[in-house]
């Protein structure tokens, strides 16, 4: 009896969900964004997420102006959906309405090559990626068990060996992906403008000034302050609730 509780209760909330996305849709259709914004959020609050959600929400508070929650929604979408070129685009016209011009430091060597590789997909995406390619290689073990000559048997076994490949890749891409998020710990600045500063307290000097709308790497926390790190190597310590981490 739970359990059919539970699902209805599910249902229910998808349902909602997709109302209030297709309302927020006909709202942002209006130019009545703050609505619109609304309503989207209203679906994050249940705990619901996807790639054009946060799309939309980028969309909403860029045509406010409003700079910094517009970079972080289209980051968020980014996350979910790295290989679309339309939330690329809007993500470069957003980042030119900062004001902060933070030289990028490119990586370089056989890390920079994996990444390069796994950030093609969400870590989520390459969990279906290895669930789909073991259903197959179930299938072909079927094959391989069932067949009754030896060249079906030698086609079903290679392809059985190219598809665990295939798995261990997907699932070791998946792992490293989510590794590589937790561990980097991206963040967009709120504030209007803050100070970096050399020293985790109020009375250390400030080294740099930043506005909002700078992503940032979070690298460690002390107390209310957080230890970041710029797009060009430099690090300093910034109030905590100056910055929103994406993960």
């Amino acid at each position: 009896m739970k359990k059919y509780i539970v699902i209805l209760i599910l249902i229910f909330q998808f349902s909602s969900a997709q109302t209030a996305f297709e309302k927020g849709n006909q709202l942002y259709q209006k130019e009545n964004y703050t609505e619109a914004i609304n309503n989207y959020e209203s679906i994050l609050a249940t705990g619901e997420h996807s790639s054009d959600l946060y799309f939309n929400l980028g969309n909403c508070y860029y045509k406010l102006h409003k700079v910094a929650p517009a970079i972080y929604n289209y980051e968020k979408a980014l996350q979910l959906n790295p290989n679309d070129e339309e939330i690329k685009t809007n993500l470069d016209f957003a980042r030119k309405m900062t004001i902060d011009d933070i030289k990028v430091v490119p990586k370089v060597g056989f890390t920079k090559l994996i990444e390069d590789f796994t950030s093609g997909y969400y870590y989520d995406i390459w969990a279906w990626i290895a669930v789909f390619l073991a259903f197959i290689f179930l299938v072909f073990f079927a094959g391989y068990y069932l067949s009754g000559t030896a060249f079906k048997k030698r086609i079903f076994f290679s392809g059985m060996f190219f598809l665990f490949l295939g798995i261990a890749v997907s699932v070791s891409s998946g792992i490293y992906e989510k590794n590589r998020i937790a561990s980097e710990k991206p963040a967009i600045l709120f504030s209007e403008n803050a100070s970096v500063k050399g020293e985790p307290k109020a009375s250390s000097p400030e080294t740099i000034l930043l506005h909002e709308g700078t992503k940032v790497y979070v690298l460690e926390s002390i107390a209310n302050w957080k230890k970041i790190q710029l797009t060009d190597e430099s690090t300093g310590w910034i109030n905590e609730d100056a910055i929103k981490e994406l993960n």
